[in-house]
């Protein structure tokens, strides 16, 4: 009698597979009431999402980042490989793979797909993110925002942190361009098509082969 008992209130209390039905699928709009309104957020609360998608803070602002490709993942490898090898082989710093945080400052932590820090600015390398980089390269996506982001926000973002060097990488244009530091704000260093090498202003002999680099090519 107490079994029937309790399985009818379980009945009574417990929403049938069809009346769950109704809200099959259904997006939880709701969730995102447990989070700042864009333009709030903090570096803490920035710094506690747990997910793996690549996300960055702009003053207060989170923006989500387009998956990477396959060519895309290429292109930055080749990259990465590139200034890791002559870094390590001359001392010079530590370089990071996509996925290393910078902070240019509060509030404002970007992802990008290469970075280089110096050995003078190595205390710098802090649990969470970098404080600073000496220099930061990005490979160009497809979408219109992500085009803005990388030629235009970001630009402006890493010369305003002092950033030494800033190189674009954009397959569509089917070219590298290096930006060095003047004063507050970036000079083309140089604008280097395929058939060319892209050089750096900081790292003396540092260069790459633009054709092999936007193919992903392992060196």
């Amino acid at each position: 009698m107490q079994t029937t008992t309790r399985a009818r209130d379980k009945a009574k209390i417990t929403p049938s597979r069809s009346a769950r039905s109704g809200r099959s699928g259904r997006s939880t709009w709701e969730i995102a009431e447990l989070y700042p309104p864009q333009g709030a957020w903090c570096e803490d609360e920035y710094l506690a999402l747990e997910t793996n998608r690549r996300i960055e803070l702009s003053d207060g602002y989170v923006e989500f980042l387009s998956g990477p490709s396959i060519p895309h993942e290429l292109i930055v490898a080749f990259l990465y490989h590139a200034l890791l090898n002559f870094a390590r082989a001359r001392k010079l710093g530590v370089v990071f793979f996509a996925g290393a945080r910078v902070r240019l400052w509060k509030d404002t932590i970007r992802v990008p797909d290469i970075v280089f820090v110096s050995n003078e600015h190595r205390e710098k390398i802090t649990r969470p993110f970098c404080e600073t980089a000496d220099l930061v390269m990005e490979v160009v996506s497809e979408s219109r925002e992500d085009r803005k982001r990388d030629l235009i926000l970001k630009k402006a973002e890493y010369a305003k942190a002092g950033i030494s060097e800033y190189w674009i990488v954009d397959p569509e244009l089917r070219q590298i361009t290096v930006f060095k530091l003047e004063g507050k704000a970036y000079a083309v260093h140089g604008k280097f098509k395929t058939g060319r090498k892209a050089d750096s202003e900081i790292l003396k002999g540092f260069s790459v082969d633009v054709k092999a680099a936007l193919a992903g090519l392992q060196q």
